[in-house]
């Protein structure tokens, strides 16, 4: 088993303790992402070898520094250049929150929002297959429901990479979903439907039918088409794949219960608990939507704002 260890720097402020907490949904591991006791543990899959990768913080939030330690079975520097490049996209790490800021905090009642979660980065998939299968566990689910279902996917069907007598899982590839096949899904308490959803996208994957990296050079209206051409993708799934794969950064998916009715908390506007009302009144935060879902969101989830939650 090889070791190597590195240092990286990310763009200031940098928040890595809210960061690393978000991408784990504030749980000490959701799906493939761990976050406990100050260190983000993920496994990557690169070229069908595991690489476990640590990483915590040794700086502050307005000089930020992070160690990454790899374990892996070949780590070459091809090898931990693609891992390094995977971090930096899972934790934002060179994200620029200073055009963002400056229109969020014009704003009476986002300021105190932007305060409260200062330097919080917006987590990323490893891929947009990733994202679209957390997406399609979380449709019309609660919170609850979909991490279960998503920790349940990860552990049955992610390979496993022991380290210190805990075994931590890459999130499943194509092919082990469609190895399980219907009834192996339905096994872990995944319904028919989005049994069937996830496998024939899977299936389309592993065929090479389909490559959905590929809609990373598309515009956001041309994801949107092709993401809800396929079975089982609706415009909430888009919107999430927008933000959580591809690294949009003028999305709001207003058709998102939760989102709506934070909203509507937090600038004490019942009417914004209305999809279009609400998608209007997004307008005035673009170019910068994304973040100012991604840090609604982390309001509820985090606990630091107990009125919105």
């Amino acid at each position: 088993m090889e070791r190597s260890t590195t240092f990286l720097s990310p763009v200031p402020p940098y928040d890595f303790e809210l960061t690393a907490a978000h991408a784990a949904y504030f749980e000490p591991n959701t799906a493939a992402d761990w976050f406990h006791n100050g260190v983000f543990r993920r496994v990557l899959d690169i070229d069908g070898g595991l690489c476990l990768v640590k990483v915590r913080s040794l700086g502050q939030i307005e000089s930020p520094r992070l160690e990454v330690v790899l374990k892996g079975s070949c780590l070459d520097e091809t090898a931990v250049s693609r891992v390094l490049n995977q971090v930096a996209r899972l934790l934002g790490i060179y994200q620029d929150l200073a055009p963002f800021y400056q229109t969020a905090l014009k704003e009476p009642a986002l300021a105190p929002l932007i305060q409260g979660l200062w330097g919080l980065h917006v987590p990323q998939t490893v891929s947009v297959w990733e994202a679209l299968v957390l997406a399609i566990l979380g449709q019309q689910v609660n919170a609850h429901v979909a991490r279960m279902l998503r920790n349940l996917i990860v552990g049955n069907y992610g390979r496993g990479f022991k380290d210190s007598g805990v075994v931590y899982h890459a999130f499943p590839k194509p092919e082990a979903l469609v190895e399980a096949g219907q009834e192996g899904l339905q096994s872990i308490k995944l319904g028919r439907r989005k049994s069937q959803y996830i496998l024939n996208i899977a299936a389309a994957l592993a065929s090479g039918e389909a490559d959905l990296e590929n809609l990373r050079i598309l515009p956001d209206e041309e994801v949107i088409r092709t993401a809800t051409g396929l079975r089982g993708v609706g415009l909430w799934t888009a919107h999430w794949l927008l933000i959580r794969a591809l690294s949009r950064p003028d999305i709001f998916p207003h058709g998102d219960l939760a989102l709506r009715r934070t909203m509507a908390r937090l600038l004490d506007q019942e009417r914004l608990s209305q999809p279009e009302t609400a998608l209007r009144y997004s307008a005035r935060w673009s170019p910068h939507r994304s973040y100012v879902t991604s840090y609604l969101f982390a309001a509820i989830r985090s606990g630091r704002f107990p009125d919105l939650s």
